[in-house]
């Protein structure tokens, strides 16, 4: 009998493909084909390093195995396999003294399952989300309808809206959900560029209802290979597309759940499609959503005009601005901290679903912001946080 290991693993149905724990891996174990992401139990020493860079926690998964599943095992994977039972060793066979005061395996399993607070679930009445349709050896093409600049000319912050359709062939995306696109060309190894992920801003029956066409929020990145190669499409181009990716940061199908909802730049994508789908299907009713949308000024923040248009009643509105002339700097976690009322009453309702998406420096300022608001309504943040996240309904994606 094989001594039980811990096993360190990716769960393929949340993992949206946007390898960056493979290129921060600093002992090369981790590694992908077209299909998924995966670890090599050979080489993978558990430094960690790929835990904090991952912006779904797909990554903070381990099992405990008695022969680890090989790389052809884990590639295969549609889904996580659950635990299986271990057996313990009699003191013969494991060649030292059984006592009642050590279970190595007990110890193990519990050190396995130590690392999967951070998971993330889908909310309970979310739709199933389709993953990984179409992958690196199976790219979708895609044709751009339109390509229009969000910012002003005068802004030094270029994010742009991009309509994409898919002439006809199934691309079941949700709102919440990503999509790669791969730029054309090659690295300075001579192999195909990988995917850039992009947050889809449209709700799941399209950009323009019942035409399920896809809209993207992006932003030129100095340097960036794929943001000037998509900031730069032209109406009639084609792109190849991968995905989709994601299967917890999802909208809630309750009409009842309410929306707390915490942003900075792009990251506004997914928020754009939550209140959209929640205009169509509510119409002028309440939305039950809160939003804190961060950015330097209001002609850096994407959909600022359309934002202001959309009515209190469906979405209440906190845009925060931290680089106005004569005016002190101001983040979202002061804003929350400034409608304290607000946000303390949404975190008493078990029908809130949190969502957070923008750069992770956005996080530390974020997490203070809570801790302070609920030990001000005497809860313990870091206990109704995990709790909100076991229950599916607090949902982080910072990259």
């Amino acid at each position: 009998m094989n001594k039980p290991v811990k096993q360190h693993l990716i769960d393929p149905e949340i993992c949206i493909r946007c390898y960056t724990c493979e290129m921060t891996c600093p002992i090369g174990a981790i590694e992908h084909d077209d299909n998924n992401v995966v670890v090599n139990a050979d080489i993978c020493n558990f430094c960690m390093d790929c835990i904090p860079v991952c912006p779904t926690g797909s990554i903070d998964e381990w099992r405990v195995v008695e022969t680890p599943y090989t790389l052809e095992q884990q590639y295969a994977f549609t889904e996580l396999p659950e635990q299986g039972e271990i057996v313990q060793a009699d003191a013969a066979t494991a060649g030292t003294e059984a006592t009642a005061e050590v279970d190595p395996i007990g110890a193990l399993l519990a050190e396995a399952h130590s690392g999967a607070g951070g998971k993330s679930r889908a909310p309970a009445s979310a739709n199933k989300a389709t993953v990984n349709l179409y992958n690196l050896g199976n790219p979708v093409e895609a044709v751009v309808q339109g390509n229009y600049r969000l910012t002003t000319a005068e802004s030094d912050s270029d994010v742009r809206h991009i309509i994409l359709d898919f002439q006809g062939k199934p691309f079941p995306v949700l709102e919440g959900q990503s999509l790669g696109i791969i730029a054309p060309g090659t690295d300075a190894d001579g192999k195909a560029h990988l995917p850039r992920l992009y947050s889809v801003s449209s709700p799941r029956d399209g950009e323009r209802p019942g035409y399920h066409n896809v809209s993207l929020t992006v932003k030129r990145e100095e340097g960036g290979l794929c943001s000037n190669y998509v900031c730069d499409l032209k109406k009639g181009d084609k792109v190849k597309v991968t995905g989709p990716f994601g299967a917890t940061f999802l909208l809630p199908s309750d009409p009842d759940a309410r929306l707390l909802m915490i942003c900075t730049g792009t990251g506004s994508a997914p928020m754009r499609s939550f209140t959209m789908a929640r205009q169509r299907t509510v119409g002028k009713k309440n939305g039950g959503m809160v939003m804190f949308f961060g950015a330097r000024s209001p002609d850096t923040l994407p959909y600022f005009g359309p934002l202001n248009k959309v009515p209190s009643s469906l979405l209440q509105k906190h845009l925060v601005f931290s680089r106005m002339p004569g005016q002190d700097k101001e983040y979202v976690q002061d804003r929350m901290r400034v409608e304290e009322d607000i946000v303390a009453e949404m975190l008493e309702d078990p029908k809130t679903h949190i969502y957070i998406c923008g750069l992770k420096e956005m996080e530390e300022g974020v997490e203070r912001a809570f801790t302070n608001i609920a030990e001000s309504i005497g809860q313990q943040w870091r206990n109704l946080r995990d709790v909100m996240r076991e229950e599916g309904r607090y949902h982080v994606e910072t990259y």
